[in-house]
């Protein structure tokens, strides 16, 4: 059991498995509390710092995890299937969420993980109060393929597993997790345009307009399906909004968080928060 003052760091079970996590501040504590999932080779330790530039903008408590077959959790042992986003969004997460006692939440999901948010909200939206969809994938496009693809095609004779493997247990099963499961043929005709439709929480996506995995038809998709959306275009920017244009990231997550009002207990105004200096 969680005890309302209990920070938490190291591992939890969630869906039979080992999950590597850290919390920022207290969570169980807090009225709301912010949850970061990442992108499909990404971790915990692949956010940086920028969860706990959220956390610290906003005053919110923060977890950041890592999902079964990526950082330090437990390695992929079996190839996965095509509703893998599904099965982490209404299996694994509301098992996480739960084990940790955080009861009220605000999803931050890049890539795969602003899908396996949306999919959450959409299908159990109690105690989902926002979220924050980072570069998602509403659908599968040309595009992501081609990017896949061709990744997957120079994996082995490139650096990348050797740079996956200060992050990852297996980077090898951990990439082919990803990458085989997008290429999957039975994949392309993916979607949760149905789970987004359900969603009546407040969503803010962002996206680069120069993403090599994915066009701005993803965030218009999303506009058009969830009448509490809106989205944010980033200039000169690819598929990791947090990372490569960090400042206006913060600035819009920011923003939206404080304009939740007083229930999610961030502690600041949004006259507050307009009379920072830019």
């Amino acid at each position: 059991m969680v005890t309302p003052a209990q920070p938490l760091t190291g591992r939890i079970v969630a869906d039979g498995r080992s999950i590597e996590l850290r919390s920022i501040g207290a969570p169980a504590a807090a009225p709301a509390a912010l949850v970061f999932l990442h992108e499909g080779l990404g971790c915990a330790a692949l956010w940086r710092d920028f969860p706990d530039r959220v956390c610290a903008a906003t005053g919110l408590p923060g977890i950041v995890y890592s999902r079964f077959g990526y950082g330090g959790s437990d390695p992929f042992d079996a190839p996965r299937e095509t509703r893998f986003m599904h099965d982490e969004a209404l299996v694994a997460l509301p098992e996480l969420l739960a084990a940790t006692g955080v009861a009220r939440a605000i999803l931050v999901g890049h890539s795969d993980g602003a899908s396996i948010a949306l999919i959450h909200a959409g299908e159990r939206p109690a105690g989902v109060v926002a979220v924050v969809a980072l570069a998602p994938h509403l659908f599968v496009e040309a595009i992501t393929l081609r990017s896949i693809s061709e990744i997957s095609r120079r994996f082995s004779r490139s650096d990348l597993p050797a740079r996956m493997a200060r992050y990852h247990r297996d980077p090898h099963a951990t990439f082919r997790g990803w990458a085989d499961a997008w290429l999957d043929p039975r994949f392309a005709l993916w979607s949760i345009e149905r789970e987004v439709a359900k969603i009546g929480c407040p969503v803010l996506a962002m996206q680069g307009t120069q993403d090599e995995y994915g066009t701005m038809e993803q965030v218009r998709r999303l506009a058009e399906l969830c009448p509490s959306a809106s989205w944010v275009a980033l200039d000169a920017c690819g598929h990791s909004p947090h990372l490569e244009r960090p400042e206006q990231s913060l600035k819009e997550i920011t923003k939206f968080i404080v304009r939740l009002g007083e229930s999610v207990g961030t502690g600041r105004s949004e006259e507050h928060h307009n009379s920072q200096p830019e």
